[in-house]
């Protein structure tokens, strides 16, 4: 948990104090604590950052967009393997999750905009990730192991003109090193606490014929956190991932650049341990709804409780304080496996600074197959009891399959004073996904024994089986959408003087989305003898269209040539889709945002010292949100988790500032903070069971967005006589307050503050050759801090009305379990560079 002591320790080791966080203030970049060039005014200045958030390379400090930057040093200091490595909040104003407790989807969001439940088939994510300008349509397979990256930039704020739908958040851009044309190369080597080890390629081929390739290869690899006592099955927070990317740049001809690459990743992973929390923290117990004033389900207006607590399973261990080395009952585990694939060509005609042609076309794919068995005796369902037998331990299985292509076509260039972007674009997806949850486990309430039940007959029986092996599950749900998007864009600069420059800009997009639900509660939607039931349940397939048209204006000003202000209004939107949890695949519309923005951006005391500021506010019209319901079907009642759009105006107010010095030669201290305000308005839930309604008003939250969030670096390089060889320190920290983590609930998960640190000696010559050797040990989350980021109220509170709208049962009431966040790692790392 956090302390005192360790809030100093951030606050010292920023080496600067930020701004006074007083309701709307907040961060900028994180910028690259690397010394690779000196600015042409001071040598012993801070670097010049180029970004192309703007679809051409500009400055850091003259662009007006509030932009994070993470080189590829800051990457290497901070051991960032994986996205999930960004978890820790080193740029305050990203946030990056698991989606449940699993490693193999990632929930990535910015400025408030962190979408829940982007898992399914039919919804989108709320922030762009491009890899070399390439939208990736899925958050699955965002957490395969990085290549070998140039940067990664930050976008913060919506980006609906240049970079499209389902931006509105803003836009994570990777950008990946070129090949050079020159034989040159790294191989990197590295071992580590947890069984884990990890290692590295990267070659470039000498040019021949006007061709240059590249390749990389990746491997990384890391026993479980939390060991399984069951013999045989895999434990929990592992990984092993794998992938090759090989690039090739062709300019045979003068003004052509054409580069195309292949990447192919592997990631066998499992989730983060679900423990069990508390016990009944709500104080639950049958009778009135008033004796139990903080057992109330939002969304409901009981009278009366009903049922009693669930009891704690023998062996359970109750734990909310410290991450489980070993978990308290053994379950069925094997790791999930994702595998993502990519083939882009980007070509390039460059005529001369008025016009320069690009063409961007891109297949891609990803398969999941989800083995997710973390909850065991904690989470919902508890126990399903036959006599003396009960069934538990939910084993979260789904497999998805995605497929997209996509083709943009630029145009860049300058007319005079009028810098222009213009473009088209097409975006073709094609998902399918199934998912089951059987039970894994049985409990012999006689005996007081547990055991592993038949992994094709599971709780079912021989001739109706429910077991986890494929074609011996009962299948809770499948669907597949076809998603098709246009768009046509423009955005023109024009710089009235040297140093007014006046920014318009819009983008019109048509989105076409069809989906159909094949099965729902193990009934075949497809076939002609469940047609009733099809009817009964009220399902319609997904045929939707939406048209946007997003503007945006920009107004900058160059107070001096290292002092920038700007003041910009963007649009964006997340488009639509339906639910495949519901029976009859509830559909919902688009969200929509508008943001307000002021930055200043400002380099001083000789460029020793950068300071960013950015101030906005945003209002999201629609937003969509996640409530459970009780939806009645034709074989049944069953509890939804249904997305609904969120009437009127969701407020996010934030600031956002960044302050990076280099007081003396060789140190580098940065220091970031982000102020995040968040509302969504009450939403009215009616309940209705038979003839008998209730109506209530429900708070929603934004999750994993901290009203406050920091960090800090140090960064020390010092030379090793008259050699290039240097001694270089790193040391950061990270702070988070808390936050939800589900959006119907009011409950929050911990703060946080992560210490991350690295010491190594760089580029020591191996000889006339020109080898370089570069030895590091590094360390993340030096203190070993345990929190839990994930906390799930749902087995603390009344179930869902079924029967009486008046009355909840609490017999599924055990209490609160969430996850732990990542332990302390640590290792030793070598590099050659020939």
């Amino acid at each position: 948990m956090l302390s005192f002591n360790r809030l100093i320790l951030l606050t010292s080791c920023a080496g600067a104090a930020l701004v006074t966080a007083t309701p709307a203030f907040a961060q900028e970049t994180l910028a690259a604590a690397s010394e690779q060039s000196a600015t042409e005014t001071n040598p012993n200045g801070l670097d010049e950052i180029v970004v192309t958030a703007l679809k051409r390379e500009t400055s850091l400090q003259s662009t007006p967009i509030a932009i994070a930057v993470v080189s590829a040093e800051a990457l290497k200091d901070r051991h960032v393997q994986s996205l999930y490595d960004l978890a820790d909040g080193g740029v305050p104003s990203l946030r990056v999750a698991t989606f449940e407790a699993r490693q193999s989807a990632l929930t990535i969001g910015v400025r408030g905009i962190v979408p829940l439940d982007a898992n399914q088939p039919a919804r989108e994510q709320g922030v762009g990730i491009y890899v070399d300008g390439v939208y990736l349509g899925r958050q699955h397979g965002l957490n395969a192991a990085l290549f070998d990256l140039e940067r990664v930039e930050v976008l913060k704020g919506p980006q609906g003109t240049l970079f499209g739908r389902n931006t509105e958040g803003g836009a994570l851009s990777l950008v990946s090193r070129a090949p050079s044309g020159q034989f040159e190369g790294r191989v990197t080597a590295g071992i580590a606490n947890l069984g884990g080890y990890n290692g590295a390629l990267h070659l470039d081929l000498p040019e021949f014929a006007g061709f240059a390739v590249k390749l990389d290869g990746v491997v990384q690899y890391q026993d479980a956190v939390t060991k399984n006592p069951l013999a045989g099955q895999a434990g929990w927070g592992q990984f092993d991932r794998r992938g090759m990317r090989a690039a090739v740049r062709w300019q045979g001809v003068e003004g052509i650049t054409n580069d195309f690459s292949y990447d192919n990743g592997y990631d066998a992973n499992t989730p983060f341990y679900s423990q069990l929390l508390n016990f009944n923290p709500n104080a639950c117990v049958a009778g009135a709804q008033s004796a139990s004033p903080r057992c109330v389900l939002p969304g409901t207006a009981y009278t009366a409780l009903t049922g009693v607590v669930r009891p704690v399973l023998p062996n359970t261990v109750i734990n909310g304080t410290t991450r489980m080395k070993v978990a308290d009952i053994g379950v069925v585990q094997q790791p999930s496996i994702d595998k993502t694939h990519g083939f882009t060509n980007s070509f390039k005609w460059n005529f001369g600074p008025e016009l320069e042609l690009r063409s961007i076309t891109a297949w891609r794919g990803v398969d999941v197959e989800q083995w997710d068995n973390a909850g065991g005796a904690h989470r919902v369902p508890l126990l399903n009891c036959t006599g003396t037998t009960c069934n538990f331990s939910r084993y979260s299985l789904a497999g998805l399959r995605q497929r997209q292509f996509s083709q943009e076509i630029q145009a860049v260039g300058s007319l005079g004073p009028v810098d222009y972007v213009a473009g088209l674009y097409y975006f073709n997806e094609h998902v399918s996904d199934d998912a089951a949850t059987p039970s894994s486990q049985q409990y012999n309430q006689a005996t007081g024994v547990i055991t592993t039940l038949d992994p094709c007959i599971g709780g079912g029986t021989a001739a109706n089986p429910a077991g986890w092996q494929r074609g011996c599950r009962q299948t809770d749900r499948a669907s597949e959408v076809w998603s098709k998007s246009y768009a046509a864009y423009g955005q023109l600069t024009w710089n009235a003087t040297d140093a007014l420059h006046i920014t318009v800009g819009g983008r019109y997009t048509q989105d076409k989305k069809r989906g159909v639900l094949h099965f729902s509660r193990n009934i075949n939607y497809d076939l002609p003898a469940n047609a009733a039931i099809v009817t009964t349940n009220g399902y319609r397939p997904l045929v939707k269209t939406w048209n946007r048209f997003n503007p945006m204006a920009t107004i900058a000003y160059d107070v001096t040539d290292s002092v920038h202000v700007y003041a910009k209004y963007a649009t964006g939107y997340r488009a639509g889709g339906a639910s495949s949890r519901t029976s009859n695949y509830q559909a919902f519309n688009p969200e929509d945002v508008k943001s307000y923005e002021a930055g200043l951006k400002a380099d001083f005391w000789d460029h020793r010292a950068r300071f960013n500021l950015a101030a906005y506010i945003m209002d999201r019209k629609d937003s969509q949100v996640d409530i459970s319901s009780i939806q009645l079907t034709a074989t049944g009642s069953f509890n939804n988790l249904v997305t609904i759009n969120a009437p009127g105006n969701t407020k996010i107010r934030g600031i956002e500032a960044d302050l990076t010095l280099r007081p003396v030669d060789g140190l580098t201290l940065n220091a970031s903070y982000a102020y995040t305000y968040t509302r969504i308005p009450p939403v009215l839930i009616t309940n209705t069971v038979g003839a008998t309604s209730t109506s209530t008003l429900q708070n929603f939250y934004i999750v994993f967005t901290p009203r406050n969030a920091a960090s800090g670096a140090i960064d020390y390089a010092l030379p090793i006589g008259h050699s290039d060889t240097k001694l270089q320190f790193h040391f950061d920290g990270n702070y988070s307050q808390a936050t939800q983590a589900f959006d119907q609930f009011a409950t929050k998960a911990d703060s946080s503050l992560i210490f991350n640190g690295r010491i190594s000696l760089t580029d020591i010559s191996l000889g006339d050759g020109g080898q370089k050797f570069t030895i590091g040990i590094w360390g993340r989350n030096l203190f070993d801090e345990q929190y839990v980021y994930r906390r799930d109220p749902s087995n603390s509170l009344p179930g869902a009305p079924t029967t009486n709208v008046l009355s909840g049962s609490i017999a599924n009431v055990l209490g609160d379990y969430g996850n732990f966040n990542a332990p302390r790692t640590f290792g030793a790392e070598a590099t050659v560079k020939f």
